[in-house]
Formats: structure tokens, C-alpha cells, sequence
């Protein structure tokens, strides 16, 4: 069985067990969050439920860590005009893994 979830602005396909890195979430370590479910099938497609735009139904997952992903460089420079810019980013982020669909 397998589903499709949405959050921080993103859809992710999961199966039961899978651990993920989603957008930054306000819950502690070690606790439970629940996520908006779009689609539930079986692995072989015998039966499939999809909502308009989520069902009813939520996803359980627990909250394994916090952190923040690597560095991404951004440059910014026009030509002509001495104007060249360098600055990081690090993207906070939450690491679940999926208890029950």
C-alpha cells in the first residue's frame, strides 16, 4: 500500500516505514505529526481512493530529527555594471519517518 501526501508546498509518494526529509515543522522530537493524504492505492492498483483535493483520512509520522541541508551557493551579477553578489542558503528541514497509513 502506498500514498501520496502533500506538505510545505510539495507531494511525496510514501509506502509504510519509509523516512523522509520534508519542510521545516513545528513539533518536537520524538512526537507524532499528521499529514494530508491526496491518494491511497494498493501496490498492485486493485484498489485506489483519491481526493478532491485530500481525503479525510491522515497520515501518521514520527518526528525523528531536525537539521538544516547543505549549503547552496547563489550568485547574482549583472555585466556591465561591477555588481556581483555571493550568498548562502541552508534549508531547515524535518526528518520523518511513516508510521501507518
Amino acid at each position: 500500500m502506498f500514498a501520496v501526501i502533500k506538505t510545505g508546498g510539495k507531494q511525496y509518494v510514501v509506502k509504510e516505514g519509509d523516512v523522509l526529509k520534508i519542510e521545516s515543522l513545528a513539533a518536537d522530537k520524538g512526537g507524532t505529526v499528521s499529514l494530508e493524504v491526496m491518494l491511497v492505492a494498493e501496490a498492485d492498483g486493485s484498489k485506489v481512493e483519491i481526493g478532491t483535493p485530500t481525503l479525510d483520512r491522515k497520515i501518521e509520522a514520527e518526528v525523528l530529527e531536525h537539521g538544516r541541508g547543505k549549503k547552496i551557493s547563489v550568485v547574482k551579477y549583472k555585466p556591465k555594471v561591477r555588481y556581483k553578489k555571493r550568498v548562502g542558503h541552508r534549508q531547515n528541514f524535518t526528518k520523518v519517518k511513516i508510521k501507518k497509513i
